[in-house]
């Protein structure tokens, strides 16, 4: 794409994204504990694909709500926007749907945007993940290393003992040789009960959030979104897609996937310019949920692109309650 237009996705898109995932948190945010996670997830659907098709761009979603007969909106290969430059966009209008109908913490409104074609087409698999934040060494994990091992090489990058470092891993029967592996180093572990876009964004700001490392198997369309955001910190991710049936394998083939075993990289899951925006739901480690005022409503949402490493924390109070 040519520098031209990807300073007017900057100029145009970075700003716009935090109106999408904001209508898209309050809309789920209605919802919270309420137990209905699939009427908080279509509300947030909803919100945000009439808030997208007002953005001035061609978007084609490659990571959505799943296939055309399974989601009646933002489906994979769904065009949304009012026109303007070719863009690929990888969505999640409520991530963690338990969470919210739980009203538990971490559920997000997520969102990214790629120039055309940078964005991995990923089957609805799992994926092996492995993740840290910025200000590592290149290399410092590695996908098929033991859990002791990259556990050890994050201490020993970080100036720390062992017992320093805290993975975030998902809770689930999945995972229990995982989190035996890593208890037996001495370091801590932060079980997450769903959510594992916000879980990997945890590693971006340990200080903030404790979180230092991200390990195990979650949804590939959720790798993808994670890697963009840190795309955008300068974090570093592995993911490979496991596809262990000859179903999975042809159905990713129809995808472009030709190796099954690939180890993709951050860069080969979210290339080239991306925006990242995200806007708490619930309460979390990083973002503030939703607050209802009398007279207002209170938004917290980051802002992420890649190409200059910025990172922009908005919190908006929205007093033209007409509007959501």
């Amino acid at each position: 794409m040519a520098k031209s237009v990807v300073a007017g996705l900057d100029r145009i898109l970075t700003m716009e994204l935090v109106r999408v995932t904001e209508r898209a948190a309050v809309a789920a945010a209605r919802l919270r504990g309420r137990g209905d996670e699939k009427a908080a997830d279509q509300v947030a659907v909803d919100a945000m694909r009439q808030e997208l098709n007002r953005l001035a761009i061609k978007g084609t979603v490659v990571i959505g709500e799943g296939e055309r007969d399974e989601a009646p909106m933002l489906y994979i290969g769904e065009e949304v926007g009012s026109g303007g430059p070719d863009v690929d966009i990888a969505l999640d209008p409520l991530e963690g749907t338990t969470i919210c109908a739980k009203n538990l913490p971490n559920a997000l409104a997520v969102i990214a945007i790629a120039e055309k074609g940078s964005l991995l087409f990923a089957p609805d698999v799992y994926m092996d993940k492995i993740a840290v934040g910025p200000g590592y060494p290149e290399g410092v994990i590695d996908i098929d290393a033991s859990p002791a091992e990259n556990i050890a090489s994050v201490a020993k990058a970080k100036g720390v003992p062992v017992e320093e470092i805290t993975a975030c891993i998902l809770d689930r029967p999945r995972h229990a040789k995982l989190i035996e592996a890593v208890r037996a180093t001495g370091a801590a572990i932060r079980l997450i009960g769903d959510g594992d876009v916000a879980g990997v964004i945890h590693t971006t700001d340990p200080d903030e959030t404790g979180i230092d490392i991200y390990l195990g198997t979650g949804g590939a369309p959720e790798g993808v979104l994670a890697a963009a955001a840190l795309r955008c910190t300068g974090g570093q991710m592995l993911g490979r897609l496991l596809l262990d049936s000859p179903e999975k394998v042809a159905r990713a083939a129809t995808m472009g996937i030709t190796d099954p075993k690939k180890v993709y990289r951050i860069e080969e899951m979210a290339r080239g310019d991306v925006l990242f925006a995200a806007t708490g739901v619930t309460d979390g480690n990083m973002l503030a949920g939703v607050k209802f005022g009398r007279d207002s409503i209170t938004t917290h949402t980051i802002v992420l692109r890649s190409s200059s490493k910025t990172v922009r924390e908005i919190k908006a109070r929205h007093q033209d309650l007409e509007k959501f």
